[in-house]
C-alpha cells in the first residue's frame, strides 16, 4: 500500500471509530478499485453499516473477503467471514448462509496459528451453539485467548456474551457482574470497535429484561444513549430500544416503550427477515395487549411465526384469551412448553396457561398448569417469575375454593412490588379485590380502586373496565377517568403532526405501526379535542403548530 493508501486507511479508521461514515468513505474511496487492499475495502462497509445500508455493506465485505484471499492475509480473511455470518444471521436472517461463511471461518483458521482471530472464532461459535455448556465453554476459550493476546476488543465483548448467558441460566448474580465490567470497559473507551459497542449492549439489555432488573437497565440506558449519540451509532439504539422496550413495558413506563420499540422496528425493517426485527414486533404487540389494543396486537403478531420465535407464544395466547378463543391460546402455549417445560422461562407460559384453562372450565388442567408453573420458579428465582406462579395458584384456589388463596395472594403482591411492574401489581389487587368482596367488602373497595387508579394511570384500558365493572358490583361508581383539559395524549400528538403531513389514515397505521381503525378514533379523537372540523382543517392547524412544521 502506497503512503498515501496508509494515510487514508488511517483517517478513515478514526473516522468509524467515532462513527462518522461519511467522512470514512470521502477518505477510503479513492482508493478503492479493483486492486484496492481488504482493508480499504472492509472500512468502505463498515460505513455502509454505520449508514444502515445493510445489503451494501455485505456486498462490500464479500468484496473484502476476496481481496484479503486475493493479497494474501488469512487473519483478514478469518475476521471478514466471520463478520459475514453474523450480518447474514443477525440482519439479514439467512441462517443457512451464516453457518456457511462461520464454517469458513474455522477452516482458514489453520492457516493462522496464533492468532487472536481463533478467540473470535470461538465467540462467534458460542453465540451458534444451543446447549448452554458447551456454548459457555466456548466463550471461556474466547476470553483466555483474548487475555493471552491482549485483545481488549474481544475480552469486553466475550464478558458481555458470558455475562448474559450465565444470567438466562439463572445465574444471576455472576452474569451480571460481569455485565457490568464489560459496560464500564465501555464507558471508559478500552474498547473502539462500534461492534463491540453494539453487542455489549445488546446482551446487557438482554439479560435485563429477562431477569425483570428495571434498576440495573435504566442505570446503563442513560450512558448507552449518551455514547450512541456521541459515537453517531444508531444501531446501538435499536439494540437498546429493542430490549429496553421490553423492560420498560414491564415497568409500566409505556410511552417510553412505545416511542423505543416502535423506533427499533422501523430501524430493524432495513434488513431482510432479521430476527431483531421480529424480536421488537414481539415487544410491541406485547405493548398493545397491555394497553387492551388487541386488534393492534394480532396485526404485528401476524407477521411472526410463533413455530419460529417462541417470544411470539405469550402475546398470541393472551390475545386468542382475549376474544374469548381458549382453545387457541391454549394450543399455542402447549406447543410452545413443548420444547422446554421446565427452565425458569417457561414460568410465565405455564401461569397463562392456568389462566386459559381456568377460562375454559377446566379447573383440573389450570390446577396442573399452575403446579408447573411454581416448578419453574422455586424460592430464590426472579421476584416476577415467584409472584406469577403465586397469582396462578391463587386464582386455581379461588376458583375451586381450597387451599389458601390470600396467602397466595400476598405473595404474588410483594414479588410484583419488588420487581416494580405495576400492570401486574394491579392485577393482583383485582384479584385480592374479587375475593374479599363477600367477607371483607370494605378491604375490597380499597383493592379495587387502587387496581382502577394503577389502570387509568398507565391507560390500560381493558384492565381498567374490569376494575370498574368490579367497583359497581360493590355498589360504587367509578368516576371516568377522562382529559379534562382538551390535551392530545402522546399518540395524537403523533397523528396529528402527520395529518400535517398530508398523510391518509393507511399511511399513519404503517408508520406508527397500529391499526386503521386505532388511526380513525385518534383522528376523531383529536378533531374533537382541538375542536376541528375536518382533515384539512387539523392539517393548518399542525403547520400552525407542530414544531417540525413551523
Amino acid at each position: 500500500m502506497t503512503t498515501a493508501g496508509a494515510a487514508a486507511l488511517a483517517e478513515g479508521r478514526v473516522a468509524l471509530r467515532l462513527g462518522d461514515a461519511a467522512r470514512a468513505r470521502r477518505a477510503l474511496e479513492p482508493f478503492d478499485g479493483e486492486d484496492a487492499s481488504g482493508d480499504v475495502v472492509e472500512g468502505l462497509a463498515r460505513a455502509a453499516y454505520l449508514e444502515l445500508d445493510f445489503p451494501r455493506a455485505v456486498e462490500v465485505w464479500e468484496r473484502a473477503y476476496a481481496a484479503h484471499r486475493r493479497d494474501p492475509d488469512p487473519v483478514g480473511a478469518v475476521r471478514v467471514a466471520r463478520t459475514l455470518s453474523c450480518l447474514h444471521f443477525m440482519v439479514l436472517g439467512d441462517r443457512s448462509v451464516a453457518a456457511g461463511w462461520l464454517a469458513r471461518a474455522q477452516t482458514l483458521l489453520a492457516g493462522t496459528p496464533g492468532s487472536r482471530e481463533a478467540g473470535w472464532v470461538a465467540l462467534d461459535v458460542g453465540m451458534f451453539e444451543s446447549d448452554r455448556t458447551r456454548k459457555e465453554d466456548r466463550y471461556r476459550e474466547a476470553l483466555a485467548i483474548a487475555r493471552r493476546t491482549k485483545d481488549t476488543d474481544l475480552e469486553v465483548v466475550t464478558l458481555a456474551y458470558l455475562g448474559a448467558s450465565q444470567v438466562h441460566a439463572d445465574r444471576t448474580s455472576a452474569g451480571m457482574a460481569l455485565l457490568d465490567e464489560a459496560l464500564a470497559a465501555v464507558l471508559g473507551r478500552d474498547v473502539d470497535d462500534f461492534f463491540v459497542v453494539e453487542e455489549v449492549f445488546c446482551q446487557l439489555f438482554s439479560a435485563c429484561e429477562y431477569a425483570g432488573d428495571v434498576a440495573r437497565a435504566d442505570e446503563w440506558i442513560r450512558l448507552g444513549e449518551q455514547i450512541a449519540q456521541q459515537r453517531r451509532l444508531p444501531a446501538v439504539s435499536a439494540f437498546c430500544r429493542t430490549h429496553y422496550g421490553g423492560v420498560l413495558t414491564a415497568a409500566g413506563r409505556w410511552p417510553e416503550a412505545d416511542a423505543a420499540l416502535t423506533a427499533a422496528v422501523r430501524l430493524w425493517g432495513l434488513g431482510r427477515r432479521s430476527w431483531l426485527r421480529t424480536g421488537a414486533l414481539v415487544r410491541l404487540a406485547e405493548l398493545r395487549v397491555r394497553q387492551g389494543r388487541i386488534d393492534d396486537a394480532a396485526e404485528l403478531l401476524a407477521e411472526v411465526d410463533p413455530g419460529v420465535d417462541a417470544a411470539a407464544a405469550r402475546p398470541l395466547a393472551e390475545v386468542h384469551l382475549a376474544r374469548g378463543e381458549t382453545e387457541l391460546a391454549a394450543d399455542v402455549l402447549e406447543r410452545a412448553l413443548a420444547d422446554d417445560p421446565t427452565h425458569t422461562s417457561a414460568t410465565l407460559l405455564w401461569a397463562l396457561l392456568a389462566e386459559v384453562h381456568l377460562a375454559a372450565g377446566r379447573p383440573t388442567e389450570a390446577a396442573a398448569a399452575a403446579e408447573r408453573a411454581a416448578a419453574c420458579a422455586p424460592p430464590g428465582s426472579s421476584p416476577h417469575l415467584c409472584a406469577a406462579a403465586a397469582l396462578a395458584r391463587a386464582q386455581v384456589c379461588l376458583a375451586a375454593g381450597t387451599g389458601d388463596p390470600q396467602a397466595c395472594l400476598r405473595a404474588a403482591l410483594a414479588g410484583f412490588s419488588r420487581a416494580q411492574m405495576p400492570m401486574e401489581l394491579a392485577r393482583c389487587r383485582l384479584v385480592l379485590a374479587g375475593s374479599l368482596r363477600t367477607d371483607r367488602p370494605a378491604v375490597a373497595l380499597a383493592e379495587a380502586r387502587a387496581a382502577l387508579a394503577a389502570f387509568s394511570l398507565l391507560e390500560a384500558s381493558r384492565d381498567a373496565a374490569a376494575a370498574a365493572a368490579l367497583l359497581r358490583s360493590l355498589g360504587v361508581r367509578p368516576a371516568t377517568p377522562a382529559r379534562a383539559d382538551g390535551r392530545l395524549t402522546r399518540r395524537e400528538e403523533e397523528v396529528l403532526e402527520m395529518l400535517g403531513h398530508g398523510l391518509t389514515n393507511p399511511e399513519i397505521a404503517a408508520r406508527l405501526f397500529i391499526s386503521r381503525r386505532t388511526v380513525e378514533h385518534h383522528v376523531a379523537a383529536v378533531l374533537a379535542k382541538l375542536g376541528l372540523r375536518n382533515r384539512a382543517e387539523a392539517a393548518g392547524h399542525a403547520l400552525r403548530t407542530v414544531p417540525g412544521h413551523r
